[in-house]
């Protein structure tokens, strides 16, 4: 089984998104499944220019010449996506959702009724059956990724991909403040590599395995005065210079 995950996040496998994406790769790695991580900060993606050359002039080939072309490649040949992303006002981040307008030339122009719903068929060199989110929020509350949730299955539908769960983390960035000072997350971690293990033998990612992963770090109350605290002192040193 061939897994491609894309980690949308402008700090790659620096950033808060990747302490969630790289133990689940872990997993899925452990399980006998082979994995290739793309990052959108190391890629030459153009945005897409809504000209259709794609289905009416070339079909199937994009105007653009960039690490688009080969990664079209590496999605049509795997078995299963994962697509890793900071939420962003409320959305992908910019480069994962410009990466995913340029799916548009694995799509056929015509078309179809498919679940009583207009749908645009996939070429012949479309393969994959999954899809897997990864995300992570700076805010508290598990709802502020509904928005992102909802886009990535709408887009499932769209691809005829079945959506396999996904690894959401709220307050992301405590979970490294936490991991540094030694708190015990390490159910976090061990959760996410599981789930990754879970994907490749089971076809799903169980919801409770799902849940440990978006467990809360500490109460809001707490969050928002540390928040708060942290961001005053931070505002404050720009006003001393």
């Amino acid at each position: 089984m061939k897994v491609t995950a894309i980690n949308g996040s402008t700090h790659g496998d620096k950033g808060n998104t990747a302490l969630i994406l790289t133990p689940f790769l872990e997993g899925v790695e452990r399980a006998g499944a082979d994995v290739e991580v793309f990052y959108t900060n190391k890629l030459d993606i153009k945005p897409c220019l809504g000209d259709h050359v794609c289905w009416f002039k070339t079909p199937g080939k994009c105007i653009h010449h960039d690490d688009m072309e080969d990664l079209l490649g590496k999605l049509c040949s795997a078995d299963t996506w994962v697509l890793a992303t900071p939420l962003y006002v409320d959305g992908m981040s910019g480069p994962l959702k410009n990466l995913v307008d340029r799916m548009i030339p694995l799509g056929q122009p015509v078309i179809e009724l498919r679940d009583d719903h207009c749908r645009h068929p996939a070429r012949d060199n479309h393969q994959p059956s999954k899809l897997v989110l990864v995300s992570n929020c700076g805010f508290w509350e598990m709802d502020n990724f509904d928005p992102l949730v909802s886009h990535v299955q709408a887009l499932c539908k769209n691809l005829s991909l079945e959506f396999a769960g996904a690894l959401l983390r709220p307050h992301g960035h405590v979970l490294k403040i936490l991991q540094d000072l030694g708190a015990p997350v390490e159910d976090i971690f061990d959760a996410a590599r599981t789930a990754g293990e879970k994907l490749i033998t089971e076809g799903v990612i169980p919801a409770d395995i799902q849940t440990i992963i978006s467990r809360p770090l500490l109460p809001r109350q707490e969050f928002v005065d540390r928040a708060n605290q942290f961001i005053n002192q931070a505002l404050s040193r720009i006003t001393e210079k």
